[in-house]
C-alpha cells in the first residue's frame, strides 16, 4: 500500500503544476473541497480551478503534517503554505487544511477536503477584534 507520505506528495506536487490530469487520478469521483469562505466544490469544479487564467501556484508545500488512521480510512491535518494567484488575484499564504483519504487499487485517493485561514498570516481575513479595532486581549473579556 502506498503511503500517506507518498500520496500527499503526489497530490502537493498536482497542485502546484496545476495537473489536473494527476488530480482527477488521485480524488475519487464523489470528491468535495471545502474553501475557507465555505464554498463547496465537486471534483469537475476543483479540476475546473486549474483551468487556463484560473488558478496558478508558484509555490505550495504542507508542513506540520499530523496523520491519523482509523479503520481503512486516514485524516490529515496540516499546514498548507503556498504563493499564487486566482485570476490574477494572490491567494492567502498560508491555511489548515484538513484531508480525508481512502484506499483505492493499494494506494489513497483524496474523498474531502477542508481549507480553513490561518488568522494572522498574509491574505487572511483580521481576526474580528482587530477588525472593530480592539485589541485581542480586550475581545477576551
Amino acid at each position: 500500500m502506498q503511503t500517506v507520505t507518498d500520496f500527499l506528495d503526489e497530490w502537493a506536487t498536482a497542485e502546484r503544476t496545476g495537473d489536473a490530469d494527476e488530480l482527477d487520478r488521485l480524488l475519487t469521483d464523489d470528491f468535495v473541497g471545502v474553501g475557507p469562505f465555505g464554498f463547496q466544490l465537486p471534483k469537475p469544479a476543483w479540476l475546473a480551478r486549474h483551468a487556463p487564467g484560473e488558478l496558478h501556484y508558484d509555490t505550495f508545500d504542507l508542513d506540520e503534517v499530523q496523520v491519523r488512521q482509523h479503520g481503512d480510512a486516514a485524516v490529515v491535518v496540516a499546514k498548507q503554505t503556498g504563493k499564487g494567484d486566482y485570476q490574477g488575484n494572490p491567494v492567502p499564504e498560508a491555511a489548515r487544511a484538513s484531508l480525508v483519504l481512502v484506499p483505492a487499487d493499494d494506494r489513497w485517493r483524496l474523498v474531502g477536503l477542508h481549507l480553513s485561514f490561518i488568522a494572522g498570516t498574509p491574505g487572511a481575513p483580521p481576526l474580528p477584534a482587530a477588525a472593530a479595532g480592539r485589541t485581542e486581549e480586550g475581545a477576551r473579556r
